[in-house]
């Protein structure tokens, strides 16, 4: 029989590929470390529940996953690399800062630099390896940056640079 009908991807697959860590330094703020840890030990607590439903098939394939991610979980935990800059002086963008900047149609954005597994585009959290906080390093609130993008680059200005508390 071909291998093309024969479906792999049920509770009973053996090959769960694992989740790539990123070979970046693992930068995190006190948030982000916090985040990691609590998911952590949220994911050990599902492995004990799910190691007690271990007749069922689908509850194993679901202990299959969450050893992955709790593997995950704890590497990213293990290489943390805690960057605390709440309160620092305010003077250029680095880890952790929360940027303001004006696009060139005048509206103002607010960026949080975090790390990659804090990273949320949704709430504005970007990573420290995104182009955008790439280009925001070492900027000064008054400075012009170009961040380049697919659509073609856009040019902001920074309004303001701070680094407030849990970050």
């Amino acid at each position: 029989m071909s291998r093309a009908f024969i479906k792999e991807d049920g509770p009973g697959n053996d090959d769960l590929p694992e989740r790539p860590l990123s070979p970046e330094p693992n930068y995190v703020t006190p948030r982000g470390l916090a985040m990691l840890r609590e998911r952590a030990r949220e994911l050990a607590a599902l492995r004990q529940e799910l190691k007690k439903a271990s007749d069922d098939p689908l509850a194993a394939g679901k202990l299959k996953e969450t050893e992955r991610d709790l593997r995950y979980a704890s590497a990213r935990v293990e290489s943390a690399l805690l960057v605390d800059n709440a309160g620092r002086d305010a003077s250029d963008v680095l880890f952790g800062a929360v940027v303001e900047a004006r696009d060139a149609d005048g509206a103002v954005h607010r960026f949080s630099i975090v790390g990659q597994d804090e990273a949320d585009a949704a709430s504005d959290r970007l990573s420290w390896t995104s182009p955008l906080a790439r280009a925001l390093f070492g900027s000064k609130a008054g400075d012009t940056v170009v961040w380049p993008r697919e659509e073609g680059e856009r040019t902001l200005e920074i309004v303001k640079v701070s680094y407030p508390p849990n970050t």
